[in-house]
C-alpha cells in the first residue's frame, strides 16, 4: 500500500505535458523552504494500493498526449520506492509515461528498481554546496550528486530543479556551479528555476510551527528572469 498525501489529476508543472500527479506522504528532510510540511509525517496520509491508483491514472490517459503521464512527487517518493515500483510498472505496461520528482536523498535496491521503470527524473538540487545543504536541508550534498551520477550511468533523462531563495542561492556563483553540474552529466537535458514563495505559511501556522524563512522576501520576476538568462 502507498501512503498518499493528495492527488492532482491534470497537473502542468510537474513534468512534461499534462500529468496525473500523486503526492506521496512522508519526508525525512527538513528543508527550511519546504512548502508542504504536512507531507512530513509518514504515519499520515491515505492508504491506496498501486492497482487502485493505476485505475485512477488510466481514466486520464486520453489527456496525456505523447508527452504527459504520471508523476510521483511528495514528500519524498523514494521512501516508498517498493510500492511506487509496482504502480509505475503498471503504468509502463499500459504505455503511460512515468516521472519521479525527488530530492535524490535515498538510494537502495528498491530505488534502483523504481528508476528502472522511470522515464524521467525531476531532481531537486536545493543548493550547490555542502554548507547550504547542511544548514538549510539537514543533509549532505554528496549523496545527491551520487544519485545524479547513477541517473547518468543509466541514461535516465533528468531535469534539474532549484527553488530560488533570495540571499541563500540567488547568486551568479550558485548558477555557475549548477551549470557545472548540468554540463558534467549527459542525462541532464533541462534546468528549471522555481520561485520561492510564502503562501505555505498558513500551513505552518495551522501545524503550530514556525516557518524558518518567513523574513526572506520572494524573488521578483526580474530577478528570476536575470538568473534564467545566466543558464
Amino acid at each position: 500500500m502507498l501512503k498518499v498525501h493528495s492527488i492532482q489529476s491534470l497537473g502542468t508543472v510537474d513534468g512534461p505535458g499534462v500529468r496525473f500527479v500523486v503526492f506521496l506522504q512522508g519526508c525525512h528532510l527538513r528543508c527550511k523552504c519546504c512548502h508542504n510540511p504536512d507531507t512530513w509525517d509518514m504515519s499520515a496520509g491515505k492508504e491506496m494500493s498501486p492497482e487502485e491508483l493505476f485505475k485512477k491514472v488510466k481514466r486520464y490517459k486520453e489527456y496525456f498526449g505523447t508527452a504527459g503521464g504520471i508523476t510521483l512527487s511528495g514528500g519524498e517518493p523514494l521512501l516508498q520506492a517498493k510500492e511506487a515500483y509496482e504502480l509505475l510498472s503498471l503504468c509502463k505496461e499500459d504505455g503511460i509515461n512515468t516521472c519521479v520528482d525527488t530530492s535524490g536523498a535515498v538510494m537502495n535496491e528498491d530505488v534502483r528498481k523504481l528508476l528502472s521503470v522511470t522515464d524521467r527524473v525531476l531532481l531537486d538540487i536545493k543548493y550547490t554546496n555542502d554548507h547550504g545543504y547542511r544548514e538549510n536541508v539537514g543533509y549532505a550534498i554528496q549523496p545527491v550528486i551520487e544519485f545524479l551520477g547513477y541517473l547518468d550511468k543509466q541514461s535516465i533523462p533528468t531535469t534539474l530543479r532549484q527553488v530560488i531563495i533570495p540571499t541563500l542561492n540567488d547568486t551568479e556563483e550558485n548558477i555557475a556551479k549548477l551549470k557545472e553540474i548540468r554540463d558534467s552529466h549527459r542525462c541532464v537535458d533541462s534546468v528549471e528555476f522555481l520561485a520561492f514563495h510564502k503562501i505555505c505559511e498558513t500551513k505552518y501556522q495551522n501545524m503550530g510551527i514556525d516557518f524558518p524563512l518567513s523574513d526572506i522576501p520572494e524573488p521578483t520576476k526580474e530577478q528570476m528572469n536575470k538568473l534564467n538568462m545566466l543558464l
